[in-house]
């Protein structure tokens, strides 16, 4: 939950004060490019994104859903580590489409095991998210519907890391505590 929100507030924050930037034209990784004066404080926010994609992956497991936060999450740092404006950009246009990939199949894979409202909720969400990624090749004014996009599906990882935090079920990674199964009659 606070990884889509550390990076959702930084690019929002550096978007809106950038000189030079326009939100909807420009992509979020101008915000971290080489040179760019708000290069640190975006490279933090991805950085946060990153990890907190990876932590909200190893709490979903021992569902089969786990690997595509924990490999959106290494796709997050790898932008990070590969910054527009050097020899790497296309490297990071690989980091950044494999991210959105796995960004939107999230809700869509993981809506599955939610009941039939939610699931297609869910669904919906992970495709429309997909659809605004897809367009942001498509159109000039691509930083728009990058943010649509992403919003989308962050908020539904947000909204998903929140129920499981919520949830009487304890974590995969918290222990059982011995003796507490109930008595077999």
């Amino acid at each position: 939950m606070l990884g889509p929100l550390g990076f959702v507030t930084a690019w929002a924050t550096l978007g809106a004060t950038a000189e030079r930037y326009d939100p909807t034209r420009d992509a979020i990784s101008r915000l971290a490019a080489l040179g760019a004066p708000t290069r640190p404080a975006m490279t933090a926010g991805l950085v946060c994104l990153g990890a907190g994609m990876v932590m909200y992956g190893v709490a979903l497991r021992p569902a089969p859903v786990w690997l595509l936060p924990v490999a959106n999450g290494l796709t997050a740092l790898a932008v990070a580590a590969l910054p527009l404006g050097g020899a790497y950009d296309s490297a990071h246009g690989v980091a950044a489409g494999l991210g959105y990939v796995t960004l939107a199949a999230i809700p869509v894979v993981a809506g599955r095991r939610l009941r039939p409202a939610w699931a297609r909720l869910s669904a919906a969400t992970g495709v429309a998210s997909g659809l605004c990624l897809l367009t942001t090749v498509l159109v000039t004014s691509d930083g728009l519907f990058q943010r649509l996009g992403l919003t989308l599906a962050h908020t539904w990882v947000a909204v998903s890391a929140l129920s499981l935090l919520r949830s009487p079920r304890s974590s995969s990674t918290t222990p059982p505590v011995r003796g507490s199964a109930a008595p077999r009659r």
